[in-house]
């Protein structure tokens, strides 16, 4: 983690951690479809401990249950300190995902693809 990101006290602003916690749940969404996914609800974030400047941070994810159109994803996060390279969980989330149609319309995220692999457009029909 960089200075640009940093309180006045040297600890990562809780909303850096949570951008990467988003893209992280977009990830393992994106594994029960290739969809547009959309955050539909943040239902739990702990922060733990502080993530410090030079802290290498990972994302770990796991798909806790599944609907139609939704995916609620857990996210663990740990840093991996830069002084000691201790270990340190900093922050547990989860997350709700759901699949939708181009006009934002929930769809079973089962379906066929509605995004190209490598592109933010829909397949040509």
């Amino acid at each position: 983690m960089l200075p640009r990101d940093a309180n006045p006290y040297g600890n990562i602003f809780g909303g850096v951690i949570l951008s990467y916690i988003d893209q992280a749940a977009f990830i393992e969404a994106r594994e029960h479809g290739m969809h547009r996914w959309v955050t539909a609800s943040v239902n739990r974030v702990d922060f733990l401990a502080p993530v410090r400047i030079g802290d290498v941070v990972e994302f770990f994810t796991r798909t806790h249950k599944t609907g139609t159109s939704s995916v609620e994803v857990g996210i663990r996060v740990e840093a991996n300190r830069y002084a000691t390279h201790d270990k340190v969980l900093v922050t547990e989330a989860v997350l709700t995902m759901v699949a939708v149609n181009a006009t934002g319309k929930p769809i079973p995220f089962n379906t066929p693809a509605t995004v190209v692999p490598g592109s933010a457009q829909p397949p040509v029909p």
